[in-house]
């Protein structure tokens, strides 16, 4: 390869690079709310999977069943971390999809 191809090379390289670190900043700041019985119960995950908050509507809290509340709990953070998965494999794909690095992990 002559030297001119290569420094057009890593030119592009390190503009998807900066590309990749501004896509990713922005999922990170990315608020998902995960949804359980409708809003019932609901779980707020950043894009970097921080765990921000959890609400609960209490009219619903049933004191002789604290089962059913851990349950939709649990449906509500496993749906706001499926959430972050879906849209960080949607946004980082374009990145990683037709660079065919062997050991390039898949997003």
């Amino acid at each position: 390869m002559r030297g001119g191809n290569m420094q057009n090379m890593m030119k592009k390289m390190k503009k998807m690079q900066k590309e990749m670190e501004q896509t990713q900043q922005k999922l990170d700041e990315t608020e998902f709310v995960g949804k359980a019985s409708g809003d019932i119960v609901q779980a707020t995950f950043t894009g970097d999977r921080t765990f921000k908050s959890i609400q609960i509507d209490p009219e619903l809290i049933d004191p002789e069943d604290p089962e059913m509340l851990e349950d939709l709990i649990v449906i509500a953070v496993n749906d706001a971390l499926a959430q972050v998965e879906q849209e960080t494999d949607e946004k980082m794909s374009k990145y990683t999809d037709n660079l065919n690095i062997p050991g390039m992990p898949n997003f």
